[in-house]
């Protein structure tokens, strides 16, 4: 069967290598591919791509697919008990050691500057799914907007029914960190944090609130949800910071 959106090689022979790629990627999400190489099909086991991915450096030295991942195409659901998924209900409030709070809906979110930001997200049972792109606003920009104090150390991120999670200030203000609202170009399902969620991907995913309803600029760390229950306190992927 063909693919509609397979692009024209002979008009652009450039792109070959990039659709093999995402082929390739597609395939190895489900267990195994299949490449070309000297004429026949040789068949790849999935962990290959993880292999390749670990091998890839980021900017920072590390290697792109930290310790005891496996990738995946898709996020998988990790349950959660769900908000209402309503962006007509949507309310972000942004407080804590700022000068000036405020609350916003939906809409005004979507007035604020916005950004799409390719990331990688880690997940603390093994996952990680590679390359995505985010759409949403730099959770840097609301501390800016809010005009966060300087003795802020810390970022509590608040969501449906009480639940929080903790991370520190210069992870959840850097470049990638975001409060979201796309993922491909798509809105998010109920299950993975509709209408919107926060996004910490150098922290185990579990940090990245879903259904979020606030952001809390604090001094003393407090920890969240899952870290008063045995998760680690940190959640560095690289480090394996699993378990407390």
């Amino acid at each position: 069967m063909s693919d509609s959106r397979r692009p024209d090689f002979d008009r652009y022979p450039e792109l070959k290598a990039a659709w093999d790629r995402r082929q390739f990627i597609k395939s190895a999400a489900v267990g195994t591919a299949f490449m070309a190489l000297g004429g026949s099909l040789v068949r790849i086991a999935a962990d290959d791509l993880s292999k390749e991915a670990r091998a890839e450096r980021r900017p920072d030295g590390r290697p792109r697919l930290p310790p005891g991942q496996r990738t995946l195409e898709y996020l998988r659901p990790m349950g959660g008990e769900q908000g209402d998924g309503d962006v007509k209900t949507f309310r972000l409030k942004v407080h804590g050691l700022v000068k000036t709070p405020f609350e916003i809906d939906y809409a005004g979110l979507l007035k604020l500057p916005q950004v799409t930001k390719e990331a990688d997200v880690h997940c603390v049972t093994g996952w990680s799914m590679l390359a995505g792109q985010w759409k949403g606003v730099q959770i840097a920009t609301l501390a800016e907007k809010a005009g966060i104090k300087g003795e802020a150390r810390h970022v509590i991120f608040e969501a449906a029914h009480g639940y929080t999670a903790n991370a520190p200030l210069k992870e959840a203000t850097a470049d990638n960190a975001l409060i979201t609202y796309r993922l491909n170009n798509k809105p998010f399902q109920l299950q993975h944090g509709a209408p919107v969620r926060g996004l910490v991907p150098d922290l185990y995913f579990w940090k990245s609130a879903k259904w979020i309803t606030g952001v809390r600029f604090v001094k003393d760390d407090r920890p969240g949800f899952w870290e008063v229950r045995g998760y680690h306190n940190h959640a560095d992927p690289w480090k394996e910071e699993r378990y407390g």
